[in-house]
């Protein structure tokens, strides 16, 4: 044999042996969990007044946040009923109508107010009481960059509900600018 084969045979058995000498000598990965499934941990003495003041005040703020709908109070104009006279952002208008009579068609105008003394048609809802005497409809007015309702203030304020069709008076109603809890990234600016 000559030096050209021998080398490189003596380098394999060299590269064995260390990778035999590695095998051998490495630790397994296992990692020890004690088991504590029964176990009550408890925080030392001197910390569970401070404890307990964190936990007494955060739970003051969130009853302080802590969303209540107002009482249902069903504000009333002939056979149409909204529910409330007061929403926050987020929450739902419910609107109810019930005994249309078969003459009665129309568009129940939902306005936004633009000012003190302007407003302008945010929904419409048409009705027609040869087709449907009673029904329910949910309105949440919602940002929209493609309507140009960017912000929270383009809904706040005093709304006006009118009856087109219809003699029935007006209902008005008031969005706050409270928003309900959960739905803030809802009404971030969208334009």
């Amino acid at each position: 044999m000559d030096n050209k084969t021998v080398i490189p045979i003596i380098v394999g058995i060299i590269i064995v042996i260390i990778g035999i000498v590695v095998i051998i000598n490495e630790e397994p990965n296992i990692i020890e969990v004690e088991d504590t499934m029964d176990k009550e941990i408890l925080p030392e003495e001197e910390a569970i007044p401070e404890i307990q003041e964190k936990l007494d005040e955060l739970e003051k703020i969130n009853l302080e946040n802590e969303y209540r709908p107002k009482e249902r109070e069903w504000i009333t104009s002939g056979p149409f009923q909204l529910d409330r006279s007061e929403y926050v952002l987020g929450e739902k208008i419910f609107l109810r109508i019930g005994g249309l009579t078969s003459e009665e068609k129309g568009q129940v105008a939902f306005l936004r107010p633009l000012n003190g003394t302007h407003y302008s048609v945010y929904w419409t809802i048409p009705f027609d009481g040869a087709e449907k005497s009673a029904f329910n409809y949910y309105l949440q007015p919602q940002l929209s960059k493609r309507l140009g309702y960017c912000t929270a203030d383009d809904f706040v304020g005093e709304w006006r509900v009118v009856f087109r069709g219809t003699d029935y008076p007006n209902l008005e109603f008031k969005i706050t600018e409270d928003i309900l809890t959960g739905d803030e990234e809802d009404y971030e600016p969208v334009c």
